[in-house]
């Protein structure tokens, strides 16, 4: 059966990845309206999820972006605490300031489980996120990155090899593991 997520899912999961926000800088717990989504929701279903915190400027300004491949907990959870991570907890940028709050786009990634890719040419731009992982490093990059960033497979290929800090043509080589998995994006309007 495919993953879904239905598009009044994906708006209750936006709503709370913003409340785990501002309730974070306003100091206040999170108010979360009572679920009554039912065990068959998607939200119930344990799954990794990324979000990704834009700012609301010309350059759309990459502010934050934590995640989980995979998770124990359902999806609401794991959404909750990457966007609490990405906006308080993401090292490359200081922590979200109050100001921010209102230029910030919420983006979220529902990430499938993990497939072994044997074969690196069987990747799809723009289909498969990749994870890479060898010699005791790992790096991901989510579906959207190579079209964002205008990437054809072999820039794809590489770039997972950087982002792990390995050399490049790495997801060749025999000790290193190469997997992909898709993802359900959809963020703020």
């Amino acid at each position: 059966m495919e993953f879904t997520i239905t598009k009044e899912e994906q708006k209750i999961l936006l709503t709370q990845a913003r409340e785990s926000i501002t309730a974070k800088l306003e100091g206040r717990k999170p108010s979360f309206p009572q679920d009554d989504t039912g065990e068959d929701s998607s939200l119930q279903t344990p799954c990794g999820a990324f979000v990704s915190l834009h700012m609301k400027d010309k350059e759309r300004s990459l502010r934050g972006c934590i995640g989980r491949m995979a998770a124990n907990q359902p999806l609401i959870e794991t959404v909750r605490l990457m966007a609490k991570e990405a906006a308080f907890g993401d090292p490359r940028f200081p922590p979200l300031r109050q100001e921010e709050l209102s230029r910030l786009h919420i983006e979220i990634s529902a990430l499938s489980p993990m497939s072994p890719c044997p074969d690196p040419r069987q990747v799809q731009v723009g289909v498969h996120g990749i994870l890479l992982s060898g010699r005791g490093r790992s790096g991901v990059l989510l579906p959207q990155v190579p079209v964002e960033q205008g990437w054809n497979l072999d820039e794809y290929l590489d770039y997972i090899c950087i982002k792990a800090g390995l050399p490049q043509g790495a997801y060749n080589a025999p000790d290193t593991q190469l997997y992909t998995f898709t993802a359900i994006v959809f963020g703020e309007d």
